[in-house]
């Protein structure tokens, strides 16, 4: 009888630690905007650019919510990739069109155009942005705040952000400025790969460090309440809406910079197609022990490689048997994320010298791969080589400066 009790008193302490791992820590944007009911949208036409992960700590919909509330006068919404409720597949085009849950029409901010129109914006006051980011340059939502920031100023609009945690914290910068030639969707601003921001700080430095085209916007950023600099997103406790099809969990948003660049080649798997997306590197001619005992010994701070054998679904390498290595975070204080994948180009272009990336990659692939990296020197420093530290110091070299300059803009310690 008494060990049932002590079992018992077990499981209850095991559930009672799950449940409070699981309690809500801060509040997002749309949370305060609801606290402070909507007041600095009282008496304006609002136009909401969001998708699905625009909801509030309860998962309802920012689109709903400004709907229902009594004084608030939601009149047009903007879908960017992926459309304003999710249905749009990565890279297609999205349509306007009518939401048929509130009868608003929805301007595509991903088709015809990227940024919105005198057209599109004659109608509104105040443009409204709440998206969740993943805190990667290459990732659009935030070229689309930015060039709606651009529309909003031109055409005399106000310009919200209903702030969200950075997934990946506030503390990680990696990656070289987006150089003038490499400037493009996936790589709109002169920021670093990871940039350590939340979207409202992004935004507040965008305008204040004039990266936009034209005069500043009038902006304003909700804040958080709770976030800190240090929380990634699991620290937060709010659930995860997948911000797009291969963005299924935070952890991916943590691992979409540790095989992204490379992905854009298509010269390897990294499972997208497969069950771990960003997490893993295999092909049909790697040696899976081979790759992760070579990558191991690079004694990498805070990840480990374990051998992998898949049959991917779709994309790269579809039902081929592939082998290779899953990526394992074991102390994300210490990894450095986008410098992963530099590393299995090396191991792999050292176990298999005529598969070496830039060699046997489609050279097609190679302007997308240099606009992502925000510059061809990266590509051509490490092609001569195959080498990481080719390439370090270049991929480095506006970090120090970067943190600098963006402290100026925190709005979370």
């Amino acid at each position: 009888m008494k060990k049932i009790k002590v079992l018992l008193l077990t499981l209850a302490c095991l559930f009672a630690t799950h449940m409070q791992a699981q309690k809500i820590r801060i509040k997002t944007g749309i949370e305060v905007l609801k606290e402070q009911n909507f007041k600095c949208l009282e008496g304006k036409r609002v136009g909401l650019i969001t998708n699905p992960t625009g909801v509030d700590n309860h998962l309802r919909s920012t689109i709903d919510i400004l709907h229902e509330a009594p004084n608030v006068n939601l009149v047009a919404l903007y879908g960017p990739e992926h459309g304003v409720r999710g249905d749009v597949h990565a890279g297609d085009k999205v349509d306007s069109s009518t939401d048929s849950a509130t009868g608003l029409p929805v301007y595509s901010l991903y088709g015809k155009t990227r940024k919105p129109t005198p057209e599109m914006l004659k109608d509104i006051d105040v443009l409204v942005y709440d998206i969740q980011d993943i805190g990667c340059r290459s990732f659009t939502y935030i070229s689309t705040m930015g060039v709606a920031m651009e529309a909003a100023a031109e055409n005399g609009k106000e310009f919200i952000v209903l702030d969200r945690p950075n997934p990946v914290g506030g503390l990680k910068v990696e990656g070289n400025l987006t150089e003038d030639k490499y400037i493009s969707f996936v790589s709109q601003f002169k920021i670093p790969y990871l940039y350590g921001l939340t979207c409202g700080e992004l935004a507040l430095l965008l305008n204040g460090e004039r990266m936009l085209a034209g005069e500043p916007c009038r902006l304003q950023v909700v804040k958080m309440k709770g976030w800190k600099r240090k929380m990634d997103y699991t620290a937060t406790g709010l659930q995860w809406v997948p911000s797009s099809p291969h963005i299924p969990h935070p952890h991916s948003a943590v691992f979409y910079p540790v095989s992204g660049i490379l992905g854009e080649l298509g010269y390897m798997s990294i499972g997208v197609g497969y069950t771990i997306p960003f997490q893993m590197f295999a092909a049909p001619w790697i040696e899976a022990e081979k790759l992760a005992n070579a990558l191991n010994q690079l004694h990498t701070p805070g990840v480990i490689f374990r051998p992998m054998y898949l049959k991917p679904f779709y994309s790269v390498g579809q039902g081929e048997l592939l082998q290779g290595v899953q990526v394992h975070i074991t102390d994300m204080k210490q990894a450095r994320l986008s410098e992963i994948q530099f590393l299995v180009m090396q191991e792999v272009a050292a176990l298999y010298p005529d598969r070496a990336v830039f060699d046997h990659a489609d050279k097609g692939r190679f302007s997308m791969f240099d606009k992502v990296s925000g510059s061809n020197q990266i590509r051509e420093r490490f092609a001569q080589r195959n080498r990481w530290e080719d390439v370090r110091d270049y991929w480095y070299k506006d970090v120090d400066s970067f943190k600098r300059l963006s402290k100026r803009y925190y709005l979370y310690k």
